[in-house]
């Protein structure tokens, strides 16, 4: 095997996930009692991460485009096309490979969490418990989220997933506020539970199609039966969707991220939450394509759940974290509502819906974190006239408010209405009710959001010692502002990133139509 003749990118999308590990095991090596040089050795390792995504994303979209001119029908098929791909043989005895390549949303969503981590490095800033463990762990963590969108085996796939998965446990049990043990187990619990399902897809996927491969391309063009289609696609759909928190499995989400500290919070709503959707996108979907047209109509039912119901128990809580959780039980809704329309625009306005959640919530709990940090409590009736002692994050909190309602210019506007208007595309009268309650949520968001907001920023000054609050530094500013620039960004100029996605759904849409 001649490993010259891979791409000189394919060894870039090594390096995301080698980059962070690289960078735990030097922040491991270093004394605990040297917090400051751990936080730099963080900051500077997800910030070269950063730039070298940055560097593959440009990349990607000059290549990919002049594909897209040039050869349009590597696009027009059932199989996913790979760009900056690596295939080497890893276990040959089962024929599990490395084999890595990216196509327009897995690239992405590796943008997003190169972003996420690098503003969450910022926002932990002030941790001094352990803090070489945790910041240790927090780069396992994200070694192993950048592997799962880089995988097209899917061995490798469940591997990475695992690693990104496990560490939350630890994360929270130990660096987390109030019952934190007893979050940190449940949302093991939950999740190991998911991942067992996953397995069982996996194998399934494996010794039913004879090919004795765990390709993915390779296993969405095999033709599975209808009948094992028919029982594997819940199993596997499962599975991925209690990461993404779908009811009644969402429990576990709201404890979580009240218990975890800010850049875990970031991490988990904003990328690894995401890893559930895209689960469910890219190996159920892709793979059974027959099974996701018998069950969607079946799982729409429980989906409106999330949306709807999510929504409103948002409004009667007054404790931030869990009304963003809430929040994000309903927001992950819309893009499993997406998937479920089964119809184009619905599959990109649920990728698109991905991709803003994953910057709002980032954008949410990075803020909380930092008003948590100065006032000591999340209980929005303790809270009282901040915007005039604290005007930089309150003014960045009403924006993330703004971009949660879906207010034009902003990233939930462009997702949102994708989904709906691929939601109506169906001519079902499950899907036509399930879209219209959908939308009707959008008027709890505006409590929740308005409330929260008009109790934290407005009026007087609740706790005489809250006037003596100092407003965020530059330190704390830098991920604010980093996460605005994604929402506006992404607000003002969607087409690019709706352009792209067209060469990554495509393949997906073929099969789901074949």
């Amino acid at each position: 095997m001649n490993l010259a003749s891979f791409p000189i990118e394919s060894y870039g999308l090594t390096l995301m996930w080698v980059i962070p590990l690289l960078t735990s095991l030097i922040t491991f090596a270093v004394p605990a009692r040297n917090h400051k040089r751990i936080k730099i050795i963080s900051a500077v390792g997800a910030g070269l991460n950063f730039a070298l995504i940055i560097g593959l994303t440009v990349r990607f979209v000059q290549v990919a485009g002049l594909a897209q001119i040039n050869t349009p029908e590597l696009f027009s098929g059932q199989s996913a096309h790979l760009f900056f791909a690596m295939n080497v043989p890893w276990f040959s005895t089962l024929n599990i490979n490395y084999n890595i390549g990216v196509d327009a949303l897995s690239m992405l969503m590796s943008l997003l969490t190169g972003l996420i981590i690098f503003a969450g490095v910022f926002a932990s800033w002030e941790i001094e418990n352990q803090a070489k463990e945790f910041f240790t762990l927090l780069n396992i963590l994200v070694s192993g989220v950048f592997g799962v969108f880089i995988s097209y085996d899917i061995f490798s796939f469940f591997l990475f997933y695992e690693v990104a998965v496990l560490p939350m446990y630890l994360l929270i049990a130990v660096w987390g506020t109030g019952r934190k043990e007893y979050s940190a187990m449940k949302l093991t619990l939950m999740l190991v539970g998911g991942s067992a399902l996953i397995m069982a897809g996996i194998l399934a996927l494996y010794f039913e199609s004879g090919l004795s491969t765990f390709d993915l391309n390779a296993l969405a063009a095999h033709p599975f039966a209808a009948s094992f289609q028919n029982w594997v696609f819940p199993v596997m759909f499962v599975g991925f969707a209690i990461l993404g928190a779908m009811f009644p499995f969402h429990t576990w989400s709201p404890d979580g991220h009240a218990a975890a500290p800010t850049a875990v919070s970031m991490l988990h709503a904003g990328v690894l939450m995401k890893l559930g959707g895209y689960g469910c996108l890219r190996v159920a979907m892709y793979a059974l394509p027959e099974g996701a047209k018998l069950w969607m109509p079946y799982f729409m039912v429980l989906i409106i759940y999330n949306v709807a119901f999510g929504a409103f128990i948002a409004v009667r809580q007054k404790d931030l974290k869990y009304i963003t959780a809430y929040s994000s039980v309903s927001h992950l809704g819309l893009v499993l509502l997406g998937l479920g329309v089964l119809t184009y625009t619905g599959l990109k306005g649920s990728a698109l819906q991905m991709i803003s959640h994953g910057l709002l919530t980032a954008l949410f709990f990075c803020l909380i974190g930092m008003i948590y940090g100065r006032t000591k409590t999340r209980n929005i009736d303790e809270m009282g006239g901040l915007l005039k002692v604290m005007p930089f994050l309150g003014v960045a909190f009403m924006i993330a408010g703004f971009a949660g309602l879906g207010l034009p210019g902003l990233s939930g506007f462009v997702a949102e209405v994708t989904i709906f208007l691929g939601a109506f595309q169906n001519d079902s009268i499950i899907m036509r009710i399930s879209t219209v309650l959908a939308i009707l949520s959008i008027t709890a968001t505006a409590v929740y959001v308005i409330r929260s907001a008009n109790r934290m920023l407005s009026g007087p000054i609740q706790i005489p010692a809250h006037a003596q609050l100092t407003d965020a530094n530059w330190i704390e500013r830098i991920p604010v502002i980093l996460l605005l620039i994604g929402l506006f960004g992404m607000g003002l100029m969607p087409r690019w990133i709706s352009n792209i996605l067209d060469t990554s759904l495509n393949p997906i849409f073929n099969n789901l139509m074949r």
